[in-house]
């Protein structure tokens, strides 16, 4: 028999959950409800579950962590996942999350599928369904094509060869997947100006970080906190960087 067929759990998705929220959110969606059912962390009344990115991509190991953190983020900005912090000590980042499911509910009632949704064969909307690893991972072809239209790649990476005086290419796929992950995330191209800015600021006359005025750091996961980062704020502690590459 072939080891590629059920012989490990598998992770299962109710397809008229799908069609409301997304493929790889109602994923994520069954998985934090598995976990929520057995948890055993109770706080002001919710049962909780915590992971780090890098430990939910074991139970999803199909998908980049990038992907992972999209698909989290896209659940909270619907109001159906609820994240916070209840770690022992502040400094501890790892998120704790828990279901909205009166959110879910309301979600369900105003979202009647389109009757232009293919009508799944001898299945009922409820019947669970174990999903093709083809449909979970959103980075196909089609979809970075459609997107390129609308992401102003060019103009960001020309603004930043500006401040910075680099000649970074506006064609790399590594930078473009950065940018299209921010972009996902409902970040805008005057927020990526912003971004430049700050950081060309404060890093373009120090020699040793001035390196770091590069794609892969500005645009990476500390993004979002170099956005929030006022004006004038020093930040030159290796912390502040994303040095994963």
């Amino acid at each position: 028999m072939s080891t590629l067929l059920i012989n490990e759990a598998p992770l299962m998705i109710v397809p008229s959950l799908a069609v409301k929220i997304g493929m790889n959110e109602a994923v994520v969606l069954q998985q934090i409800h598995y976990w929520l059912r057995i948890s055993k962390h109770t706080i002001e009344g919710k049962k909780w579950v915590y992971n780090s990115y890098e430990d939910w991509q074991k139970q999803f190991p199909f998908w980049s962590v990038s992907t992972i953190r999209r698909t989290f983020y896209s659940l909270e900005k619907s109001g159906v996942v609820v994240s916070d912090n209840w770690n022992a000590m502040k400094l501890d980042k790892t998120k704790w999350y828990t279901i909205n499911y009166e959110q879910l509910v309301e979600i369900e009632q105003r979202c009647e599928p389109s009757s232009a949704q293919p009508e799944p064969v001898e299945l009922s909307d409820s019947t669970p369904l174990q999903f093709s690893l083809d449909q979970a991972i959103p980075e196909s072809t089609s979809e970075i094509t459609t997107e390129k239209k609308t992401i102003p790649y060019a103009d960001i990476i020309q603004y930043l060869n500006e401040k910075t005086g680099k000649s970074f290419k506006a064609d790399s796929r590594k930078t473009n997947h950065l940018i299209q992950a921010r972009f996902n995330e409902g970040h805008t191209l005057e927020d990526f100006k912003k971004v430049i800015n700050l950081k060309s600021a404060e890093w373009q006359l120090d020699a040793r970080w001035s390196k770091f005025l590069r794609p892969e750091t500005l645009f990476g996961t500390k993004f979002e906190s170099y956005l929030n980062q006022q004006l004038g704020q020093k930040n030159l502690s290796e912390e502040a960087f994303n040095l994963e590459d």
